[in-house]
């Protein structure tokens, strides 16, 4: 396994945590947004490991978003690189590998945002795209042998998503917690990251090997509760 995090500690934090539980993992630093960069964390992953099995993207953010009228183009503009260009950027330079290996499984983290009604149009938009290039690479590249699926997170636990939503909006994290569980249908609990973790290795795993081009949600029922 290959973390990648532009702050290479992150990236260490993590393999010293897998390495704890007993597994390996090697660390690299680059920024996903780079052309550069993506092309040498393949190329990384080749001379650590011989080959690519399976690509996990994982990066987003939401920050500096806004409705249409104050949005600025320069938060669109990062927005629309972290979120969408870097899927685009690193399954360029990995599909190469795969289809001459004749395998590979690539799992892009999208979000319950792109189909849902929100007021804050870069983060939808960047995760709508997500889901339509994961759509458009599964078709063209299934003959290679190579599946390409999504996965649309609801409504997180996260420290990242409570504590930055909490500062935004200056309420409490107690009172932030209970208005999005509220909103969840199952159990009115949101989920954590290792629901989409589950997810995640399922749709990697050989169990999952009929399946691609899917956009599946991991949100307790939101988005059939949208329709």
């Amino acid at each position: 396994m290959l973390l990648v995090d532009r702050n290479l500690e992150s990236a260490l934090e993590t393999k010293a945590m897998i390495e704890e539980e007993g597994g390996t993992a090697a660390a690299f630093e680059a920024d996903v947004t780079r052309e550069s960069d993506c092309e040498s964390l393949v190329r990384a992953c080749l001379s650590e490991y011989g080959r690519v099995d399976v690509l996990h993207n994982n990066v987003g953010i939401g920050g500096g978003d806004a409705g249409p009228t104050h949005l600025t183009e320069d938060a669109w503009q990062r927005i629309m690189d972290v979120n969408l260009k870097s899927v685009f950027l690193t399954c360029k330079h990995t599909l190469p590998v795969m289809r001459e290996q004749g395998s590979g499984s690539i799992c892009n983290i999208s979000s319950v945002a792109a189909v849902c009604s929100v007021g804050i149009i870069a983060y939808k938009t960047s995760k709508a795209g997500v889901n339509a290039l994961t759509q458009s690479m599964a078709i063209g590249n299934a003959r290679y042998g190579i599946r390409v699926n999504a996965i649309m997170p609801g409504l997180m636990n996260t420290p990242m998503a409570i504590e930055g939503i909490s500062r935004a909006r200056g309420v409490r994290r107690e009172q932030l917690i209970e208005e999005r569980n509220a909103m969840v249908p199952l159990s009115a609990q949101m989920g954590t990251a290792w629901d989409v973790a589950y997810a995640a290795l399922f749709l990697a795993s050989d169990e999952a090997k009929f399946i691609t081009g899917v956009v599946l949600p991991v949100d307790g029922g939101q988005s059939a509760r949208i329709g």
